[in-house]
């Protein structure tokens, strides 16, 4: 049960849809505030190839407070004003909560020592690992696998977190299979009923957990969900439409952890976060040009449009020729956020200036793109509140990014090939085949869906 449902903008037009500034900043507990005017750079790291075991933790450990060190200084030499870093605990990090919350505690006493000695502002992010997979697990909300989740999430908020993500997983194993086949009336269910669900009972959690704390619930992701659809039809497996569809999908289900109580900045690998943005005003974390180091994407420069935080996706610790790569991936997106920063700093102008050019560079090349737009992603969010539950929301929001992409492609702001506009055809057609009734679309899914891997009893359906 949603706590709070958004029935309207917090924005009234697209030239309040800027990066670096949003209607409802997060402030930390250090005074450094996301979206309050500048956009910050989130450097977000992990470790090379290793074994993750008891006995390599120490070796470990030492890995990520070098990481964090390297970081640190290179920061204070590039006159950074303040950043964020974020650690996306590996699944043993969260099967064995101890490990994950040492780390947290290595890294952020680092960043407190250094902005000790030399003011260098920071925030950490924790991401603890979604593990409620597998055979192993007994339901999505008791039992081992839950547990030890929260338990990771209340440790490393205890020991210094500031901000508390994760991608969650809840539907991924019936979205997985919509994927694969491009069936949209799955990932309606996916998304708006198993997702929607899922996000509802885990985000309450996570909200307890950072307000007893004094941490951030900050946002998840439809990673799990969007970003695979994203990745597949970029190697051309699917229909690039079909992917930008499913991305205006997740947004209700993103949203959901905002209708629980989290506050931002959403997570940088959502990129519907845009949406998210619009319709609460909180800060989001964005990823694009910088994030081919972990996936390419068709949204590099668009990306960067609406953030309030910059980021580079997840690097690995292995060594370049400029450098470590977390260090160096903090470079890259530490200039980045100086010139837009400078642009803001010269004028609300400037800065419009820079993000139309963003938006423009991307837009029209890629259906995934163009959704991503600022007026695109105002018009579209209009619609997604006009409706009152995550099931006819997510519906609405396929109708709307259909709509807007058809004129698109008609006004000739949008290059798609001509197999991939049929498939926008074929999408409305298996969505107008959908009841309106929830209850009924949901008893006809679980009738329908037949996998080994999707258990409708672990979701007490």
């Amino acid at each position: 049960m949603a706590k709070k449902m958004f029935s309207e903008l917090v924005y009234k037009n697209t030239d309040e849809l800027i990066y670096g500034s949003s209607k409802n900043p997060v402030t930390c507990k250090n005074g450094m505030i996301i979206g309050g005017g500048q956009i910050f750079p989130e450097v977000n790291f992990t470790l090379p190839p290793m074994s993750i075991t008891k006995e390599t933790m120490p070796e470990i450990l030492v890995q990520y407070k070098n990481i964090i060190e390297d970081i640190c200084k290179r920061a204070k030499e590039l006159y950074v004003p303040g950043f964020v870093a974020e650690i996306e605990l590996l699944p043993p990090m969260t099967f064995h909560p101890e490990w994950g919350i040492e780390i947290t505690k290595i890294v952020r006493d680092v960043m407190y020592e250094y902005e000790a000695k030399y003011g260098l502002k920071s925030a950490l992010r924790i991401t603890p690992n979604d593990i409620r997979e597998g055979k192993e697990l007994t339901h999505m909300w008791h039992g081992y696998h839950w547990d030890n989740m929260l338990k990771t999430f209340r440790g490393c908020a205890e020991v210094g977190a500031d901000f508390l993500s994760i991608e969650s997983i809840g539907g991924k194993e019936v979205h997985d299979d919509a994927t694969m086949f491009c069936d949209i009336t799955k990932s309606l269910f996916a998304l708006s009923i198993l997702g929607a669900k899922d996000m509802a009972k885990l985000w309450e959690q996570i909200v307890n957990i950072a307000d007893n704390a004094g941490s951030i619930p900050a946002g998840d992701t439809a990673c799990g969900f969007a970003n695979t659809a994203m990745v597949l039809a970029d190697r051309g497996y699917i229909p690039k439409v079909f992917s930008a569809v499913v991305r205006v999908m997740s947004v209700v289900r993103s949203l959901t952890a905002f209708e629980q109580g989290a506050i931002g900045p959403h997570k940088d690998c959502g990129y519907e976060g845009v949406y998210v943005k619009t319709i609460t005003g909180c800060p989001i974390s964005m990823e694009g040009k910088s994030s081919a180091c972990a996936h390419s994407s068709p949204v590099g420069n668009i990306a960067a449009a609406m953030a309030d935080l910059w980021s580079n996706e997840s690097v690995q610790n292995i060594k370049l020729l400029g450098g470590m790569a977390p260090t160096v991936s903090l470079e890259q997106l530490a200039y980045d956020c100086r010139l837009m920063n400078t642009a803001t700093e010269k004028s609300k102008e400037y800065a419009i200036i820079i993000r139309d050019l963003l938006s423009d560079s991307d837009s029209k090349l890629d259906p995934q793109a163009y959704i991503l737009r600022p007026d695109v992603v105002f018009n579209i969010s209009k619609e997604i509140i006009t409706e009152n539950s995550p099931f006819k929301r997510t519906k609405k929001a396929a109708y709307a990014a259909i709509d807007e992409l058809r004129k698109a492609v008609d006004d000739k702001k949008l290059l798609i090939e001509e197999k991939d506009s049929l498939w926008l055809d074929t999408i409305e057609s298996q969505l107008e085949l959908v009841s309106d009734d929830e209850e009924a679309f949901t008893k006809q899914m679980l009738e329908e869906i037949q996998l080994d891997t999707f258990d409708s009893k672990k979701y007490d359906m």
